[in-house]
């Protein structure tokens, strides 16, 4: 197995080093020799990528048999979440084809991340949610990044519909993860595991709502073993809430429903390429409850310092529910794929916590404190 050129000297499964930002240009520069990119296509980027490659020492344990478990927080892209991988692709071809605007159909994080790139480009950006379904803050970020927000009275998999004909139809570019150059940016966040971890892991486990991400890490993967980067390849392991989970089912869910409304899909736009990852990997389609989910978001947030969106927690929902089928000794890789402050709301109604109202006395605050 041969190392990749962009392991960093010091890396190791134990400490897992990032380079840095005086190193890092963004994913097109970094990876450019892997993507479909050329010398006159105008980059357009927010240095997206480089995210890091968390130990979890107490999911571990709870794991058990010796595996060891990280995180690969994408929610620490410049618009909080994955998006942004294929987002610098998707836009930066779009300008190399002359588009003067970009739409899409989200669920927040693709429309926060389809309006700042756009924006970047000097695009306009159109986007279609479904209305009461999208995070305040993944709202507020692709409004103050100037797009303009269309809601409708119906759910994703119709506003997908919408946008799809609207680009077949009128001068207007689709950004979603049904445009292939959103794949192939997403795909790098598998080139980063292999080059921090030394190696492809056992599991990745991996939210799925439009199976996007599940389809783009697999072709990573694919990608670095080719290249003998890597000496395996991982079993590819999606994990979907029980009320919007037709990869599991089989068949589309007309009326998805849960908190994770980053994955509330019930007609997955890459359904067929995620069957695929699927059996190739020898993985699997699982269904997590939103408790589970929820369990998992406090568990991140409580035991291991890490604040993601209750649609990443996914992830770890499903290892938790799995855990026994995992190798011992193995290494598991679950994405995390946004940020904690995309959804405040679920923080607060969710948390345990409460705040704590005094006059400004310091014997009041200090007994309040127990001391």
């Amino acid at each position: 197995m041969r190392t990749s050129p962009f392991i960093p000297q010091s890396a190791s499964p134990e400490i897992i080093i990032q380079k840095s930002a005086a190193q890092w240009k963004g994913l097109i520069e970094t990876y450019r020799s892997y993507l479909p990119v050329s010398d006159t296509t105008p980059v357009v980027t927010l240095l997206e990528g480089n995210t890091p490659l968390i130990p979890v020492p107490y999911i571990s344990e709870q794991v058990g048999r010796g595996v060891k478990v990280f995180v690969k927080y994408d929610g620490l892209n410049p618009t909080g979440s994955f998006k942004d991988r294929g987002m610098t692709m998707a836009i930066s071809k779009a300008k190399e084809l002359g588009a003067q605007a970009v739409i899409c159909a989200s669920t927040g994080n693709t429309s926060a991340s389809a309006a700042a790139y756009a924006k970047r480009a000097g695009m306009r950006a159109f986007v279609m949610i479904p209305d009461g379904y999208v995070a305040l803050g993944k709202l507020a970020q692709a409004l103050l990044y100037g797009a303009e927000v269309i809601a409708i009275d119906g759910n994703f998999d119709e506003a997908l519909r919408i946008v799809r004909q609207l680009s077949e139809n009128y001068p207007v570019t689709l950004v979603n993860s049904v445009n292939p150059y959103r794949l192939e940016g997403q795909k790098t966040a598998a080139f980063e595991v292999v080059d921090a971890l030394g190696n492809a892991p056992d599991w990745l486990c991996v939210p799925v709502g439009n199976a996007g991400n599940i389809t783009a890490y697999w072709m990573g993967f694919c990608e670095y073993h080719q290249q003998k980067y890597c000496d395996r390849l991982p079993k590819m392991m999606g994990f979907q809430a029980a009320g919007s989970a037709p990869l599991v089912a089989g068949k589309p869910i007309l009326h998805p429903e849960t908190l994770a409304t980053a994955i509330r899909i019930g007609n997955p736009a890459n359904w067929e390429k995620a069957i695929a990852v699927k059996e190739a990997s020898l993985g699997a389609f699982n269904s997590v409850t939103d408790e589970d989910i929820l369990d998992a978001y406090q568990i991140l947030a409580a035991h291991e310092g890490i604040f993601c969106e209750p649609a990443s927690a996914a992830s770890v929902a499903g290892l938790l529910k799995l855990k026994d089928e995992v190798p011992s000794h193995g290494t598991v890789v679950c994405v995390l794929t946004g940020n904690g402050l995309k959804d405040p709301d679920s923080a607060i109604r969710v948390s345990n916590n409460a705040v704590k109202s005094v006059i400004p006395d310091l014997a009041v605050v200090a007994e309040l404190m127990g001391f």
